[in-house]
C-alpha cells in the first residue's frame, strides 16, 4: 500500500510538471509571430537533390509537384528505352513524407526552354509513357514542364497536343513581357484546354513584380479561367550579388505568402532555396509545437 501511495505521488507530481509543460509552451508560443502558410513545395529533381529531405511540413505543406521525372532524356524513374539518373530517389520513402501526402508528377521536360520547345511534340509523347510508370505515391495530378508564357508564339499549338495527356493536368505560365494579368488571361483562354488548370509564376524570384502585383495577376486569372484552375508559384530565390541566385530571406517571403492568402501557393524550391531553418523561421509556432512533441 505504501508503495502505491508513493506512486500515486510520482504520478501527481509527473502530471502537475506536464500541466506545468504545457502551459509554459503555450505562454511562450503567444510571444511567436504568427505563422506562414504554404499548400505545396516544388522539387526541381537533380542529381544532387535526389534524396529530398525537409521541415516544409511546419508551413502546412501537404503536397509535392514534382518538376519533372524525365529532364535532358535522363529518367529518375526506371522506364525502358531511356538513360537512368545517376541516383534515383528513394520514392517509396518519398510518399512516406508529411510533405508528400499528395504528389502532382512532372512528366518529360527539358532544362533549356529554346530546345524544350523546339521539341514539344517529343516531349508530349514521352511524358504520355512516362505517366503510365507505376510508382509509390498517391498521385493527384500530372504537369507538363514545357513553361508558357505569351513570346511563346507557337504556344497555342500546344492546346491540342495537351488533349493526350492525362488529367487532372497542369502546366505553368509567366509573363516575361509585362503584358499584364488581363491580356494573360485573355491570351490562355484563347487556347488552353477547359480542364487544364495553371500554376503562375510570380516573379518575384527575378524582381519582375512585387508581391500584390502578383496577386493582381491570380485574380484576373481566376475572373478569366475560374479559380479551381489557378494557383501560384512562389518564387523562393532572389538574385545574388554575386551572380547566380540565393535563398529569399523569411521577410521576402511571408509577404510573398500573405499576398497569396486564399489562392494554393507552392514554394520553388524546397530542396534548394527553403532550408529546415528557413521553414521554422516561417513558421514559429509550428516548429515551437514540433519541438514540444519531439521531447
Amino acid at each position: 500500500m505504501r508503495r502505491f501511495l508513493r506512486g500515486r505521488g510520482r504520478a501527481r507530481l509527473a502530471v502537475l510538471g506536464a500541466a506545468y509543460a504545457v502551459t509554459a509552451f503555450t505562454a511562450s508560443c503567444a510571444n511567436l509571430p504568427g505563422d506562414s502558410h504554404a499548400q505545396g513545395i516544388v522539387w526541381q529533381v537533380d542529381n544532387a537533390t535526389a534524396d529530398p529531405v525537409g521541415d516544409w511540413h511546419l508551413l502546412g505543406v501537404r503536397e509535392l509537384l514534382v518538376q519533372w521525372l524525365v529532364v535532358d532524356d535522363t529518367a529518375f524513374v526506371p522506364i525502358a528505352g531511356l538513360q537512368s539518373a545517376a541516383n534515383l530517389p528513394d520514392w517509396a520513402r518519398i510518399g512516406r513524407e508529411p510533405w508528400a501526402r499528395n504528389v502532382i508528377l512532372g512528366l518529360a521536360g527539358d532544362a533549356d526552354e529554346k530546345r524544350a520547345r523546339e521539341n514539344v511534340d517529343k516531349l508530349v509523347r514521352e511524358s504520355a509513357q512516362i505517366a503510365r510508370v507505376p510508382l509509390p505515391l498517391h498521385v493527384t495530378g500530372y504537369y507538363f514542364p514545357v513553361e508558357v508564357d505569351p513570346t511563346w508564339t507557337d504556344a497555342p499549338k500546344l492546346g491540342t497536343l495537351l488533349q493526350t495527356l492525362p488529367r487532372p493536368l497542369w502546366i505553368s505560365v509567366y509573363d516575361r513581357s509585362n503584358v499584364g494579368g488581363q491580356a494573360l488571361a485573355d491570351w490562355l483562354n484563347t487556347w488552353l484546354p477547359r480542364d487544364v488548370g495553371v500554376f503562375f509564376q510570380d516573379g518575384c524570384g527575378v524582381y519582375a513584380r512585387g508581391p500584390l502585383v502578383a496577386r493582381s495577376y491570380l485574380d484576373e486569372l481566376s475572373r478569366r479561367l475560374g479559380r479551381d484552375r489557378v494557383r501560384v508559384i512562389a518564387e523562393a530565390f532572389r538574385p545574388s550579388e554575386h551572380g547566380g541566385f540565393r535563398a529569399a530571406s523569411a521577410d521576402e517571403l511571408r509577404s510573398q505568402l500573405a499576398a497569396y492568402r486564399g489562392y494554393e501557393a507552392y514554394l520553388f524550391d524546397g530542396p534548394h532555396y527553403v532550408s529546415n531553418e528557413l521553414a521554422r523561421t516561417l513558421a514559429p509556432r509550428a516548429a515551437a509545437r514540433h519541438g514540444a512533441s519531439d521531447r
